[in-house]
């Protein structure tokens, strides 16, 4: 071999003629050597020989330079960045390689593709790409002038109790926990809860700080005031309070990460103490903020309290409330969540005919409806709420009247609406909803209409009166 030459050798190469070599010399024995390479005695004596004939060249892998012989084929790459360049330049490399094979019939590996762009410099590697900057915020100066919220649905009992959400309140200022709440679904009632209990203990914040989710964030546009509001939003406004909207999860994340700690932290004590409830756990919350806040709580830029109180003239049992509007029939009623409400026949009254009115719930469930600033007297007339029970059925006609009373109970299930987002949103207390299917005379059996098919029936295999078919 010339002087001259040069040999390329990888790392394992390199070992490997290290241990040849010391064999070769005598210095190492060919079954400890087989042993270093993970080889067999032959193996190992075939390359000493190899290397006494050709020297270290003859330890080198004789592909190495040359191209391999299942390399793409140049045409097809050609082909493929062509397409690539015309129609996919924008694509990522996993979607590119399935548009080229959906649509034009090339099969290609994900990654042969992803080499194909970056060579083209269609594709940036991610390592090669200019890292995303998070810019940092100050912390507030003061408590109460940005509070951040936001719901975990976790599960903080673990095994012994079902999934639920801890709704979690947090100072932007010193990101100490102002206020925990179980609940079982993120709700605005459940919003409307822990939101009373805080303005209780608190006062009013200047703003509350959240996700985009449908407590906070109308997706409704109306052609005369833009995007619509809320009813949590509507009831912080009648409060003076803002309620702003983060674009990401890190605009906000003093509670993110709050609910990180809490995750760990607040279900281990809720272990060790055996709760197993939200009302048991909504008991601790208290004395679990105070031990959270002196160990993790920081101290405000400035004393000043930025939290205002309650006015007098500001009711928070009305204005926490879900509220729809309805227009008074011509018979003095007004219908909500399928249930009728008639007014008293008075001057007044007949004067709000054709007029819209407004409906709250509370969070109890109770209905009022409202006007001019109170409630207008009402009776409550449900159409579902008609019950004859104790219909008495020969035993001759049992199998018949079981065979229409399953047909009418199907028809029964169907009746109740779909109810209003307040009650839908109140997770363990509310009634399963089907929209109603069917005709109108068949959503309105009853009871009663089942005696009287009932009856029918037997008079008309007694040859009284002609057969009925049952609708």
């Amino acid at each position: 071999m010339a002087a001259t030459d040069t040999i390329t050798m990888t790392m394992h190469e390199l070992d490997r003629f290290k241990v040849v070599q010391s064999v070769a010399d005598g210095l190492l024995k060919p079954w400890r050597a087989a042993q270093r390479l993970a080889l067999t005695t032959r193996q190992v004596r075939r390359l000493v020989a190899r290397l006494r004939e050709a020297g270290p060249a003859g330890l080198v892998n004789g592909r190495c330079a040359k191209p391999s012989n299942n390399r793409l084929d140049a045409g097809t790459a050609a082909r493929a960045l062509a397409i690539i360049r015309e129609r996919y330049a924008d694509f990522g490399p996993t979607l590119a390689c399935e548009k080229l094979r959906e649509c034009h019939g090339i099969r290609l590996a994900k990654e042969t593709v992803r080499h194909l762009m970056i060579d083209a410099g269609l594709w940036i590697p991610r390592r090669q790409r200019s890292p995303t900057l998070h810019q940092l915020r100050s912390r507030r100066a003061c408590v109460g002038e940005l509070v951040q919220i936001d719901g975990s649905d976790h599960r903080w009992f673990e095994q012994r109790a079902p999934a639920c959400t801890l709704l979690v309140y947090v100072d932007d200022a010193t990101s100490r926990l102002m206020a925990l709440h179980f609940t079982a679904t993120e709700s605005t009632f459940s919003y409307f809860e822990a939101t009373r209990g805080y303005l209780a203990q608190y006062g009013k914040p200047v703003a509350f700080y959240s996700d985009k989710a449908s407590v906070f964030r109308s997706t409704q546009t109306s052609t005369t005031a833009g995007k619509g509001f809320t009813q949590f939003g509507r009831a912080l406004y009648e409060l003076n309070i803002e309620s702003w909207c983060a674009n990401s999860s890190q605009a906000k994340g003093r509670v993110e990460r709050a609910n990180l700690t809490l995750q760990d932290r607040l279900v281990k004590e809720l272990r060790l103490r055996g709760i197993n409830t939200r009302e048991a756990a909504n008991d601790y919350a208290v004395h679990f903020v105070a031990d959270y806040n002196t160990r993790f709580g920081k101290t405000p830029r400035s004393s000043f309290d930025a939290h205002r109180p309650l006015r007098a003239d500001e009711d928070i049992d009305l204005i926490l409330t879900h509220r729809a509007t309805r227009c008074v029939s011509t018979t003095l009623t007004v219908q909500y969540d399928r249930v009728i409400y008639l007014l008293e026949d008075t001057p007044a009254n007949r004067t709000r005919i054709h007029h819209y009115l407004d409906v709250y719930e509370y969070p109890d469930g109770r209905i009022e409806i409202r006007a001019d600033g109170g409630a207008l007297p009402c009776s409550r007339y449900d159409r579902l709420s008609e019950i004859d029970q104790g219909a008495v059925i020969e035993n001759k006609r049992l199998g018949h009247a079981l065979r229409v009373a399953q047909q009418v109970q199907a028809e029964r299930d169907n009746r109740r609406a779909a109810g209003s987002p307040s009650r839908t949103n109140r997770g363990d207390e509310v009634r399963p909803r089907i929209r109603p299917t069917g005709s109108r005379k068949q959503r309105e059996l009853t009871t009663s209409d089942l005696n009287a098919i009932v009856l029918r029936t037997a008079e008309s295999q007694a040859g009284s009166v002609p057969e009925t078919p049952v609708k």
